[in-house]
């Protein structure tokens, strides 16, 4: 008989406790669960990786060697598996050469179209497809390479105060410390005269100094400090502009690119005009426009322009139409192809590959999608839903990891994992039905699914002043102006590529009333396992003072960073403190096995001898935020810390979890949390872009408790989201659209929610009202 189930046993992958779980096959599941409780583990970490895993048993060895492989997962076995497809909410490292033609392959139809069907000048010669990329030699300008923009800069930038001297610092663009001095020096060595105001050096000799080319290398004799011997060194020449244009266009640093930023002016290239493209391929036109125009046009007025008229163009034609189609279906349609994918959310991002899929055909697959409809707004949740539909119509299994409550309603069977997080979760709740759910009193997922309390209605504050954004005209907003109340939440809403983002993004610093500003987003605390929870926090340095003052550190002389596992002295060096070794298995994944001396504690035996309350350090990083809290409960320092990641929900992590196993809303929550711990004098305006992003509705009641308790202490609040329930306890709505890209971009309703509910031509209006206003 064939099994039309997955059946999972012992998965035991992160804070999984030996699940056994049995899926069915062709329908659409739902994962839901709070934030931490284990449920990307089953879906993620378990079942696709796994998937994955057997797929590359099939692969050649030597090709397996050439493919990232996420490894074997910790789990007994896994019967009645597909291949699957994962669909995950990350983010490839951002280039501007990136864009959403690219990530859609509609960038390659579109050349094609071009290529073998455009109307070109009189006599010229058939350009092959790679000649209209701005990514390629073939197409891209010769005097922007293809980026569309040039960088320049001037006396101005480079020396913003010409009273001071070059010794004085004059010259803001060069690097500071030692580097700065470094080149001072050798101006000096040069015969320039760096004591001399800037604005009195004859202009030839500030032209040379800002703008050559030329590299000197001469001997410089530094100015002997009373302390210490300095010799003479060889030491070559770099203008500010080399310097500034050197860093801009090859450091890796972001700090570090932002500054010499500060010293450049942007403009559109002169040669392309900003089309990033040569001129032979801007002579070719189709529909009467350059591809550069095409590519710039939203892709449902695209749709429109592709009338094939030879055999040719009509098969390239109809062949673009449909691979727009599913795009435009997913609620993309106001996105050009030329949009870089940085300037995209990661919801956006995973829906354009969610298209891609729908058009490639495969059935018998499982796919795995991670929170799909994250950044949605409710309007475009519905045509989400449809899509899923689809997949699984097409002879697919779609198994989906999700909060939002539409798609949990929608599924055919539900795997809710719980109850808590962390080691307070691991366990399958529920698998089965929607409608059985409601018979699980530990179900946190449950409360909301079925009959959640209806509010009993609150007091909109009233504002203390009001803050005046605009007129902001940049992508689709043009000269829009709002008022945001101060002292009050506001909440601004939309359907996707409404301008949201675009308007809150005018919110600076400079705006009277605004005080002091604080923008909380979704980005990593860190890119590397060295960074955690308690480094990001500054907790880490508390633990190590608390250490370095026992007894037994004093006796032996260490200090605090003896209990770094980021610098030699404390931390084991065979892992150099990464607690792990990796382990090349040639054709097979590479496998990370904990160190062998030190067993995975990251320290050498000398410092684990050192307790604190009869435990060493490495354990103390294992402890969960809300164990830590009673173990630290008398040090006023470590209380605070960990009282603020308590108040957002966070006491399920351990203080050493890796920056990189966390998630994209756990690492606000825990920018919020180092925010809360400030002592905030004064008034503050808190930006937060869709803070309730993957957390479950029993989350967000903790998000939303700290973020009215911030406007209760004087502070204002605006957020920009998707979540009614959120939206309907806000104090003040501000609702653009009606739609997104060209057809958004304006300010349809404001006020209370209440209002806003009742505003006639608003996407969000006939969800806001079904929402009860909560109590609070």
């Amino acid at each position: 008989m064939h099994d039309p189930y997955v059946r999972v046993r012992g998965a035991r992958e992160h804070n999984l406790r030996g699940v056994d779980v049995d899926i069915p096959r062709d329908v659409v599941a739902v994962f839901t669960g709070v934030s931490g409780s284990g449920k990307s583990s089953l879906a993620f970490g378990t079942i696709y990786a796994e998937a994955q895993r057997r797929y590359f048993e099939s692969v050649a060895p030597y090709a397996r060697r050439l493919i990232h492989q996420v490894g074997a997962p910790k789990v007994g076995e896994i019967t009645g598996l597909p291949p699957a497809v994962s669909l995950q909410q990350r983010r490839a490292a951002p280039t501007s050469r990136s864009s959403v033609g690219t990530v859609t392959n509609l960038s390659n139809s579109l050349r094609m179209l071009f290529s073998r069907a455009g109307s070109y000048p009189p006599g010229a010669e058939r350009l092959d497809s790679d000649a209209f990329s701005p990514n390629t030699a073939a197409g891209a300008c010769p005097e922007c390479h293809g980026l569309g923009r040039v960088h320049r800069t001037s006396e101005e930038l480079l020396v913003p105060d010409p009273g001071l001297s070059v010794r004085e610092g004059a010259i803001a663009a060069w690097p500071g410390a030692w580097q700065g001095k470094n080149l001072r020096d050798i101006l000096d060595a040069l015969g320039y005269d760096v004591d001399r105001p800037w604005r009195e050096l004859p202009a030839e000799q500030r032209e040379w100094i800002l703008f050559t080319d030329e590299q000197p290398v001469v001997t410089v004799h530094p100015v002997r400090d009373a302390d210490r011997i300095q010799r003479p060194y060889q030491g070559t020449y770099t203008s500010a502009r080399r310097y500034v244009m050197k860093t801009f266009s090859d450091s890796r640093s972001p700090a570090l690119r932002a500054k010499a930023e500060r010293f450049l002016t942007g403009a559109p290239c002169p040669a392309c005009g900003g089309s990033r493209l040569r001129p032979e391929a801007l002579a070719v036109t189709f529909a009467g426009r350059t591809i550069a125009e095409l590519a710039a046009l939203p892709l449902t007025e695209l749709t429109g322009l592709l009338v094939g008229g030879s055999e040719t163009a009509r098969v390239l034609t109809e062949d673009l139409r449909s691979r727009i189609a599913p795009v435009v279906e997913l609620g993309l349609g106001y996105l050009s192809l030329d949009r870089a994918t940085p300037t995209l959310s990661a919801g956006e991002l995973q829906r354009l590959r969610l298209a891609t899929q729908l058009r490639s055909g495969l059935f018998g697959v499982v796919y795995v999608l991670d929170e799909p409809s994250a950044g949605l707004h409710p309007a475009d949740t519905e045509a989400l839903l449809t899509v899923l539909a689809r997949l699984k119509a097409a002879g697919n299994s779609v198994f989906v990891v999700e909060h939002h409550l539409d798609v949990v309603r929608g599924a055919d069977w539900l795997v809710d994992v719980g109850p808590r997080a962390g080691e307070h979760g691991g366990r399958v709740l529920h698998s089965g039905p929607v409608a059985e759910l409601a018979s699980v009193d530990e179900s946190a997922t449950a409360r909301f699914l079925f009959g959640r309390s209806s509010g009993t209605g609150r007091r909109v504050r009233t504002p203390r002043g009001w803050l005046d954004v605009g007129p902001v005209t940049r992508h689709n907003l043009r000269g829009v102006t709002a008022a945001f109340p101060l002292g009050a939440f506001t909440a601004v809403t939309g359907v996707s590529g409404s301008g949201k983002s675009t308007l809150i993004g005018a919110i600076t610093q400079e705006l009277p009333g605004v005080g002091r500003l604080v923008s909380v987003d979704q980005k990593p605390i860190g890119r590397t396992p060295r960074s955690n929870l308690a480094t990001y926090t500054g907790l880490f340095d508390v633990v190590r003072k608390v250490f370095a003052a026992t007894d037994a550190a004093r006796e032996r002389g260490y200090g605090v960073g003896r209990f770094s596992f980021n610098v030699p002295g404390g931390r084991c060096e065979t892992c150099q403190g990464e607690g792990f070794v990796s382990v090349e298995l040639l054709f097979l994944p590479s496998t990370y096995a904990p160190c062998p001396d030190c067993g995975g504690a990251r320290y050498n035996p000398e410092t684990l001898d050192v307790t604190y309350r009869e435990r060493n350090i490495a354990e103390v990083l294992d402890l969960t935020v809300e164990g830590a809290a009673e173990f630290f409960a008398d040090i006023p320092a470590a209380v605070r810390s960990l009282g603020t990641l308590l108040d957002v929900g966070l006491g399920y992590l351990r203080l050493g979890q890796p920056a990189t196993e966390l998630s994209g809303g756990e690492a606000q929550r825990i920018k919020l949390a180092g925010e809360l711990q400030r002592g905030r004098r004064g008034h503050t305006l808190y930006l937060l872009d869709e803070p309730t992003t993957g957390l479950h509705p029993a989350d967000v009641e903790v998000l939303m408790r700290q973020l009215h308790g911030l406007v209760d202490a004087g502070h204002t609040v605006v957020v920009v989201e998707h979540d009614m329930s959120v939206v309907a306890g806000a104090d003040w709505v501000i609702d653009l659209g009606p739609g997104g890209g060209d057809a958004g971009g304006r300010v349809v309703a404001t006020g209370p929610p209440a209002d806003v509910a009742r505003a006639p031509g608003s996407a969000t209006a006939p969800y806001l009202s079904r929402e009860p206003a909560p109590s609070r």
